[in-house]
């Protein structure tokens, strides 16, 4: 059992109440004991960190990431893929079922969770997957999956392009209230296309996808939603029609959430410029517009999440011609700064920035976590909001290094991550960007 600690002097943000306020958090037997000013120790052998400075945060919860493991093992472990959530101030992940074996029976999601505890880092939940095989053909066995320890199930990568699939998909999930989440991308419209279609793609000579290509499929499974009154979350949000649908469901009352990740809100089609395949990714990056759309949806609560999509790949899968590389980047040591950003530039307030990557993902998947309160599981960040440092993928804790945000300078880092009041990640000695270095 963790010893206690004494969290005391940081800026406490509460997502569910939206508040900031400066108090002292006391952990005990891995739960938060007391939050107030001036909390009392805990006894003999309790732990003080001093905070003064920081923001203390229910960590993080990435609800849309691939692990790779098993059978991808060369580009990401589920080791290595809960070191780098924790380094990022991500105490949970959810993992999508496009490993090999597919996570689409009992006994993978089992082999994953087994491989988590032995991790011994940041918390890891399944997503099963919709379709045997990721086939689309035939419903994967939620029933068997759910007992082990899925919390929703998805094809993730690969389209439901079957409506009939999906609403079959659907029902089931509701027997189990656990949400379908969609990779929405209507396969015949996609084509061959590599990237956005648009005045880039034309310039650069690239196949093009339409926005409608998301769109038409948003607006089937919203539809497939409300007809069997389900739960549907629309993953990687990339196009402002798909926005807009989504805000006319939720106004009629269809059970339809939606995320979007850093990189859709921060970048345009434009970044794939020099044909750079690290902004290679799909759904595609689209146009301005569109960007500007996303931060809408964020703000105005259309929007529920931010998720990173954390996607490795190994450089020789990256370092190709552009039509040949694979799809994806990485994120979780990126998702706080990045979420900070939206703050710094007046886009999100903090507390409402913060619920977007805790306590409204956790309530997607229905697992109790992204909160601080009394009687939770001690799962925290203590983050410096005013360091700033450059991206160097080289520092980066993930196995796999394709981000498009090399060079960036990244506004606040996560300096310790606690699971269940257990330290799993302790960055309190860093370089800064000036190359001086500093305790928190």
């Amino acid at each position: 059992m963790a010893r206690p600690i004494r969290i005391v002097g940081g800026t406490v943000v509460d997502p569910r109440k939206r508040t900031e306020e400066r108090l002292d958090v006391l952990v005990e037997d891995g739960k938060i004991a007391a939050i107030g000013v001036g909390v009392p120790e805990a006894g003999d052998g309790v732990e003080t960190i001093d905070a003064s400075g920081m923001l203390v945060l229910p960590g993080a919860v990435d609800m849309h990431v691939h692990l790779r493991e098993p059978g991808f093992e060369y580009k990401e472990t589920i080791a290595s893929g809960a070191r780098a959530a924790a380094a990022g101030g991500v105490t949970s992940v959810a993992c999508m079922a496009n490993t090999r074996p597919v996570n689409d029976t009992a006994a993978v999601t089992r082999f994953i969770l087994e491989r988590a505890r032995a991790a011994e880092a940041s918390r890891v939940f399944p997503i099963g997957a919709v379709s045997v095989g990721l086939a689309g053909k035939t419903l994967a066995e939620f029933a068997g999956m759910h007992e082990a320890g899925i919390v929703a199930v998805s094809d993730d990568g690969h389209p439901v392009a079957d409506a009939e699939l999906m609403r079959r998909a659907l029902e089931c999930a509701k027997l189990f209230d656990i949400p379908v989440i969609d990779h929405a991308e209507d396969p015949s419209l996609v084509g061959s296309g590599v990237m956005h279609e648009g005045a880039v793609s034309l310039r650069l000579g690239l196949r093009g996808i339409p926005a409608e290509a998301e769109e038409v499929m948003v607006a089937r499974d919203i539809a497939l939603a409300q007809l069997t009154g389900s739960r549907l979350h629309i993953a990687h949000v990339s196009a402002a029609g798909s926005v807009r649908r989504v805000r006319a469901a939720r106004a009629t009352g269809i059970q339809v959430t939606a995320e979007v990740t850093p990189h859709h809100l921060w970048l345009t089609d434009e970044a794939v410029g020099p044909y750079d395949t690290n902004a290679k990714m799909a759904p595609p990056l689209r146009t301005e517009a569109d960007r500007d759309a996303l931060r809408e949806g964020l703000r105005d609560g259309t929007i529920d999440a931010i998720a990173t999509d954390h996607a490795p790949h190994h450089r020789d899968e990256k370092d190709v011609e552009f039509d040949c590389a694979q799809n994806g980047v990485v994120g979780l040591e990126t998702l706080l700064p990045l979420t900070l950003r939206l703050v710094r530039e007046g886009i999100l307030d903090l507390p409402t920035a913060i619920s977007k990557i805790t306590s409204e993902p956790a309530a997607i998947l229905g697992i109790p976590h992204g909160r601080l309160e009394v009687g939770v599981d001690a799962d925290l960040a203590l983050v410096d909001p005013d360091l700033e440092w450059p991206l160097d993928p080289m520092d980066m804790q993930t196995n796999s290094k394709n981000t498009p945000f090399v060079g960036w300078t990244m506004p606040g880092r996560a300096m310790v991550t606690l699971v269940a009041g257990r330290v799993v990640y302790d960055g309190r000695l860093v370089v800064s960007s000036a190359g001086q270095r500093r305790t928190a």
